[in-house]
Order: C-alpha cells, then structure tokens, then sequence
C-alpha cells in the first residue's frame, strides 16, 4: 500500500517538474516540431522599399474581385487566431522593418474590430517565432478549435523555395521562414503546413500570408478555407517605410478593415458604408489588390458567398 502512495506521489512531482521546465505545456502539447528534408534551399527575401514621402497612400475601391456582396453565415463558436511577424531574423544582413508592426497591427484588428477574445489571438514575434512554438501554437488551436469555430493563421516574413520532402507531389516547394532554437532559419514548408492544418474540426479557416512567393501556398486549399497571399507563387512581397507595414497588409488591413475603405457592399444591411466591422475577407483582399503598386496579391477562396471574421 505505502509503495503505491510513494509511486503515485512520485507520478505526480515529476508531471509539476516537466510542466515547470516547459518539457508538456500547460493545454498538453508534447509534440516536437520535425525538420523536412530539402534541397536547393533558397531563402526569398521581403523587400523593403524606401520610397520619397510624397508617396501617397491609396483609396481605390474596387467593386470587381473576389467579393460577392452576399454575406456567408456568421461564425457561431469562438474564434481563434495565429498571428506571426518575424522583422528580426537570426543575424544581420536578412533583417525586416515592419513584419513585426504587420502582426501587431492585424491582433490588434482581429480583437478591436472583430471581436476577437484576446485570449484566442496567440501572438508570435521575432525570436518568439520558432518553427516549435508555431508549431505548438497550430497544435493547440486545433485541439481547442469545434465545429462551428474559426480559424485564423497569419504571417508575415520571409518565404524561401526548395525541394523539399513534405508529402506533396510538387517538384518545388514554397514555405514560411521561421527561427529555430539555435539561431538559425528553420523552413516551414507547404505541405508541411497542409498536414498541420489537416483533420480540425471547423472547416471555417482563413490564411494570410505577407511574404515572398506565397501564392504557393494554395495547396492549404479546401472547403471552407480561404487563402490571401500578397505574392504569387514566383514573385516577391514589399513592405514600405511610408507605410510602416508591409504593402499587402497596409492595405488589408489598416486601410482596408480599419479605416473601412474596403467595405463597399452592404452587408449588414444598415445602409452605411465604410464601416470596418461590416468588411469581409473578400472585400479586404479586393481593396488592397487594387492598391498595392508592388505586390501581386492572390486568392483561393473555397467559400461560395463572403466571409465575415
């Protein structure tokens, strides 16, 4: 009897000492990020642009796009979200200036305007940003994730191109550039990622990717998701010192949802336009397509009407 308290007892310290070290997380990840195997790696940078002052900002509203002007059904569970911005990389020479502002900026959206509980918007910046804690962070989210839930995963940073060996059957692969635990860039890749986001249960998920080549990560694509890439699969992303963010998000979601110049449809049915809580993904995505002067914006979306976050 004494020998089974004493194991039980033992059980129990060396679960707290595993919490306490980090080892097991608080919601039960245990999980470790696997590196892919790839060749041919090559590291696409963001481009920051320094442009004269007298630069202006846009408000071209355009009513041709991905928008429909028909709202989807609401969200009716919680809403979760997965912001990263990596503006310092490991050393010197591949530094950013705004990606960090990008994430910061789109948070801030998600539960200003949105109605984001704080505590579903798990923020991850610079050296924060390892392949393992957005790895955990995906974990967790679709642990918690229901049915009727949402879903929102964004990044901004620099992609990269390979071949890698993530399980897809694309001879070139794109991917996300995050830190790893040693000072080092860890390549996240497409399909990688697509067996991240596998198997959760809502099917009410939306990806923004501001980086280099990030309309290849289309093969996220499925029912009831939408991806919104500022680049296409072989083109660059730019971010301005005008702007202070990069271009595609600037537009997103500052002038786009924030100031409300992407709402032209109706949606809510009051009468007003302009109103940032009434801006679709869609119409977010339409705005600042037509605005952006560099980036070549992409969308897949698999939603028959427009989804409001």
């Amino acid at each position: 009897m004494w020998t089974r308290k004493i194991l039980a007892v033992t059980v129990i310290l060396l679960l707290v000492s595993l919490l306490m070290s980090g080892a097991v997380s608080a919601k039960g990840t245990d999980l470790e990020f696997k590196s892919i195997p790839a060749k041919d790696i090559t590291l696409i940078k963001k481009q920051t642009v320094n442009e004269p002052q007298s630069w202006t900002k846009g408000h071209n509203r355009q009513k041709v796009g991905a928008a429909t002007g028909v709202l989807g059904q609401t969200v009716s569970g919680h809403k979760h979200a997965i912001v990263i911005g990596i503006s310092d990389y490991p050393g010197t020479s591949s530094d950013l200036k705004y990606a960090d502002d990008d994430a910061q900026t789109m948070a801030d959206v998600l539960i200003e305007v949105y109605g984001f509980s704080p505590a579903d918007v798990i923020v991850l910046i610079d050296s924060n940003a390892t392949a393992q804690n957005i790895f955990d962070a995906v974990s967790d989210t679709k642990r918690e994730a229901k049915a009727n839930d949402e879903v929102l995963f964004f990044f901004s940073g620099h992609g990269g191109s390979g071949i890698a060996d993530d399980g897809d059957k694309e001879k070139w692969d794109e991917a996300i550039v995050s830190w790893g635990d040693s000072q080092d860039f860890v390549y996240i890749w497409d399909g990688q990622l697509e067996d991240w986001f596998s198997a959760f249960e809502t099917s009410r998920i939306v990806f923004i990717f501001d980086s280099c080549y990030a309309g290849g990560m289309n093969d996220l694509a499925d029912p009831g998701r939408v991806i919104c890439a500022a680049s296409g699969e072989n083109t660059f992303s730019y971010e301005y010192a005008s702007l202070q963010h990069g271009e595609f998000t600037y537009y997103f979601a500052v002038e786009g949802i924030n100031q409300g110049y992407a709402d032209i449809y109706d949606h809510n049915q009051d009468g007003v336009l302009g109103q940032s809580s009434d801006v679709v993904v869609e119409e977010a995505f339409d705005y600042a397509k037509a605005n952006c002067r560099h980036d070549n914006p992409n969308i897949s979306d698999n939603f028959t009407n427009d989804l409001l976050p």
